[in-house]
């Protein structure tokens, strides 16, 4: 178990900079974005999941491992599991008084999250964007905008493979005049749009941005627009999907996630 994951890696630069809002956060994003075995009382049955609860003097927890060997060094052999996302798991636990121990005593990111911050967190990923309906009138490359925004967008953006082919940030001035930032998705796949924003915003917000803002544009290819950023903006590639999607764990498609019982 000497492999460092992407969760190891960001606990170590949150535990190295205390006082750092912005590696907390990053703590956060990587969590919500990881794959995570949840230690079970009893086997999964039909859509149903019984979380085994350990009662600490923090309070009730239930325990997740960002790898199934971890979740086996834990138990000292097999035991039942359900594999599902950290944003399910996050939003599923919010509001039920349960805090969540991640990878205990088994690995260099071993926390415990206690039910106040799971409750946040879940907060944090229900933030809605707004719709608004304008065109760019001028459009250049993105200015002033914190490194850290970027480095959360090429984390991110990985994630929503086969959702769209590309995106471009620009700087961007409205019509009427009003300017800020725009990230624009070229051809997305329908039906995507919704979860393209969500992810877009969530990059924001974890990328510990204060009173941030930024549009979230989609264009086709043909549109001209698409050309004009293509000149100016910095392109992020988003990988290509698998033509025949895999079956999904349970807990991993967020239309069916599992329910506590």
């Amino acid at each position: 178990m000497t492999d460092e994951t992407r969760l190891d890696a960001a606990h170590a630069a949150m535990e190295a900079a205390p006082d750092d809002d912005a590696a907390r956060l990053r703590f956060y994003e990587r969590l919500v974005d990881a794959e995570l075995s949840l230690l079970l009382a009893f086997e999964e049955t039909e859509g149903q999941i019984s979380p085994q609860v350990f009662a600490l003097e923090e309070g009730n927890v239930v325990l997740a491992f960002d790898r199934e060997d971890r979740l086996a060094a834990f138990a000292d052999g097999v035991a039942d599991q359900a594999r599902l996302s950290g944003r399910t798991l996050v939003e599923m636990l919010a509001g039920q008084g349960l805090g969540l121990g991640l990878n205990l005593g088994v690995a260099p990111s071993s926390i415990l999250i206690p039910a106040e911050a799971v409750v946040w967190l879940a907060d944090t990923l229900r933030t809605e964007p707004q719709a608004v309906e304008a065109r760019p009138q001028e459009l250049g490359a993105p200015k002033g905008l914190p490194e850290a925004l970027i480095t959360a967008l090429d984390a991110k953006l990985p994630a929503a493979a086969g959702l769209a082919r590309f995106a471009y940030l620009a700087s961007v001035t409205y019509e009427g005049g009003r300017r800020g930032h725009m990230l624009a998705f070229v051809d997305a796949h329908p039906g995507a749009r919704e979860a393209l924003a969500q992810a877009a915003g969530e990059a924001l917000i974890f990328s510990g941005v204060e009173a941030g803002e930024m549009d979230v544009a989609f264009f086709a290819a043909s549109d001209p627009v698409s050309a004009r950023l293509a000149r100016v903006a910095l392109r992020f590639d988003l990988p290509v999907s698998e033509e025949a999607e895999a079956p999904k764990a349970p807990g991993m498609d967020p239309d069916a996630p599992p329910k506590l019982r």
